[in-house]
């Protein structure tokens, strides 16, 4: 047998991607939209286990009854360039700002610098309902210790907010949703991961970070019509812009929080594997 006849080939039905026999292709019509999407801002399909790993995530929020909640996403992961990853799963894609490809790592995602850095997801934090609303994100590398840093993030304090990140010290989760009432989660500011809150409630919300769920008491106020940032809260300079770098992010309605973990770590780490 030739070399050339045990080297994969292009099924004429996988759109583009090396195939062989006895390999699953993406199949899901909304998975296949986008990475054909990815393909066109990269210049190339990602490799078949990429591709699979985006299937399996699209076919299992929809399994869970998850996926109509996310309104607003991208996997900054995976794509062969900053261009693919910045291709929304679903909504606006985001705005760019001063993001460069060396910001960029296939299997660890966006870095940002703490300064200048930031997407703008175009979705603004009052499109859904004030008791129906989720932002989540999934951190590789938390923001610097002894800095504040925020991950995701919309009206910055005021009557509304959402915000999402890294206090400075003590070391603390900081949180906001459709509140001016900040909260934090203890011992968390370095955590990596899922991390993300979402309310369904007009007297609670849940936070969810270490494969954890904490609910706090807090009221909602009608929110904040400014879009949703990361890496950044709107309002401030080098205080609040993220170091971080950040593999995923969704925006919508209220969510499973751990059913969108499970999936989104089990994409992450199937890309890494990929890799």
């Amino acid at each position: 047998m030739s070399l050339a006849s045990k080297l994969p080939y292009t099924h004429p039905f996988a759109g583009g991607y090396p195939y062989r026999g006895s390999q699953r292709l993406p199949s899901d019509p909304d998975a296949l939209t986008y990475l054909a999407a990815v393909a066109a801002a990269d210049g190339a399909p990602v490799e078949t286990a990429v591709a699979v790993a985006v299937d399996d995530f699209f076919r299992g929020t929809k399994a869970d009854g998850i996926w109509d909640a996310i309104k607003a996403s991208c996997i900054l992961c995976g794509a062969r360039t900053l261009a693919g990853a910045l291709v929304p799963l679903v909504g606006d894609a985001p705005t760019n700002n001063n993001f460069v490809d060396a910001d960029y790592n296939r299997e660890t995602g966006l870095k940002g610098n703490g300064t200048t850095k930031y997407l703008d997801s175009n979705r603004a934090n009052d499109d859904g309902g004030q008791n129906d609303n989720h932002n989540a994100v999934y951190v590789t590398q938390a923001n610097s210790t002894g800095t504040t840093g925020f991950y995701i993030d919309s009206g910055d304090q005021v009557d509304g907010s959402n915000n999402l990140g890294r206090s400075g010290l003590p070391d603390n989760l900081f949180v906001r949703n459709r509140t001016s009432v900040g909260s934090t989660v203890a011992g968390q500011g370095g955590a990596t991961g899922l991390i993300g809150h979402a309310r369904s409630s007009s007297s609670e919300y849940t936070v969810r970070s270490s494969e954890s769920n904490l609910v706090l008491s807090v009221s909602s106020q009608s929110p904040t019509s400014t879009n949703v940032k990361l890496y950044a809260r709107p309002g401030y300079t080098t205080e609040g812009f993220s170091d971080a770098r950040l593999a995923f992010y969704s925006i919508g309605e209220s969510l499973d929080l751990a059913l969108l973990d499970a999936r989104v770590s089990a994409l992450v780490t199937a890309i890494g594997a990929a890799l």
